[in-house]
């Protein structure tokens, strides 16, 4: 059939400028574009070629095809349908817009009565306050769900976020989202980014919206002013806390602190207080030899200005290690030397720092003191109990603490 053909049946009319319809098989081809239109629920579907078998329901097009049904339009090259399932299937660039989301693939299928689909390839999401780039996704618009797999990178704008990962799953009407594989979320909400990198990280909405990030297994820590390593944290961006739990490291310019639990106190993206729970210790390596100014006890609060330690409390068997600087003027040359190793025990200590230097000790009860000169110093004396120095450990740039999630 030529010219301005119309096709009818109780459901659907089929226009073109031309038809082939084999009677037999109950096919109808269009090869010079064809609009079909289902009249009891508005679904059009416009293509430069089309199959349509009425008796099924099912057709299949290609050629700058476009769906639409209500509020929801689908774009793409080819398309197969199935009226019967209220699938569609695609191959190709597709891009499926609504009212709240846009998605676009190249391989996949969608249920268009229900909005949920199975994308493949290439997936890009777009919402009002998210962007999600993955390899394959599950996504249902009842309640939001949504499942990505591969190289998964979200953007959330309101909450200051990037995620990347291996996998993701949220949902609307669970307060909780997973993201895993190399997990990494960065946070942008202050003037230097966090980074806190996992195998697994949750992050969990309070009764404010506010967003509570927990890491789990091989977790690290970076920004500029502080990085830290264990095995499970919990990040509060609301208080600007962080909670480490399991073997904590925590690194501050020259100082290395380590104890059973650690709370990090932030502001504006700075260390401004930590908390050293249960064997606590703080290490700060100075010179270039194997010296140490060293702090111990059951408990060490430690205060930071611009990020470097200034002053700590040590509590319970408070212990300190470290290498006094003397002045000494030579031809009008004045040089700083190291007198020798103090090294004190009280009840509690507050030592005063500058630049990692000791300053001045306020300490209560009485103390138990003793000081080496440097070429006697008992080898037995230079170090507080279980000393250890973690360099390697320390994540020295975010990039390299997240070349494989990256790559």
């Amino acid at each position: 059939l030529w010219g301005h053909v119309n096709v009818r049946d109780s459901e659907y009319k089929l226009t073109s400028d031309s038809l082939e319809y084999n009677a037999k098989t109950g096919r109808a081809i269009y090869r010079n574009n064809g609009r079909i239109e289902n009249s009891t629920n508005k679904e059009v579907i416009t293509s430069k070629l089309g199959y349509f078998y009425p008796s099924t329901g099912t057709c299949f097009f290609s050629g700058k095809v476009k769906y639409k049904k209500q509020r929801l339009t689908m774009t793409t090259d080819t398309l197969q349908f199935i009226y019967e399932k209220q699938t569609t299937y695609f191959h190709g660039p597709t891009t499926i817009k609504n009212d709240s989301i846009e998605i676009q693939c190249e391989n996949g299928q969608y249920r268009v009565d229900l909005q949920e689909g199975l994308l493949r390839k290439n997936v890009f999401i777009k919402q009002k306050d998210r962007t999600i780039y993955c390899d394959t996704a599950l996504y249902k618009e009842t309640n939001q769900l949504f499942t990505g797999n591969g190289h998964v990178r979200i953007y959330e704008k309101n909450q200051h976020l990037i995620l990347l990962g291996d996998y993701f799953h949220t949902q609307n009407n669970v307060s909780q989202s997973t993201l895993a594989g190399h997990a990494l979320v960065v946070e942008t909400k202050q003037k230097d980014s966090l980074f806190l990198h996992a195998d697994t990280i949750r992050m969990q909405k309070d009764s404010l919206d506010e967003r509570n990030i927990y890491g789990s297994n091989g977790v690290k820590i970076y920004n500029n002013s502080a990085q830290a390593v264990c095995d499970s944290a919990h990040y509060s961006s609301k208080i600007g806390r962080i909670d480490l739990f399991q073997h904590p490291i925590l690194w501050a310019q020259n100082g290395e602190l380590k104890g059973d639990s650690i709370r990090v106190f932030l502001a504006d993206s700075l260390i401004e207080k930590a908390q050293i729970l249960g064997n606590a210790s703080s290490i700060m390596k100075v010179d270039t030899g194997a010296c140490y100014n060293q702090l111990s006890g059951k408990r060490i609060d430690a205060w930071f200005k611009e990020s470097v330690l200034v002053k700590a409390k040590v509590s319970g068997q408070a212990w300190t290690i470290f290498y006094p600087l003397e002045d000494q003027k030579n031809d009008s040359i004045l040089t700083r030397k190291r007198k020798g190793l103090n090294r004190l025990f009280a009840s509690e200590l507050i030592v005063y720092l500058d630049s990692g230097e000791v300053s001045k000790i306020t300490f209560f009860d009485k103390p138990d003191g003793v000081f080496f000169p440097m070429d006697q110093i008992d080898d037995k004396e230079r170090f507080i109990r279980n000393f250890s120095w973690n360099p390697m450990l320390r994540p020295r740039n975010p990039f390299a603490m997240v070349h494989e999630t990256l790559d």
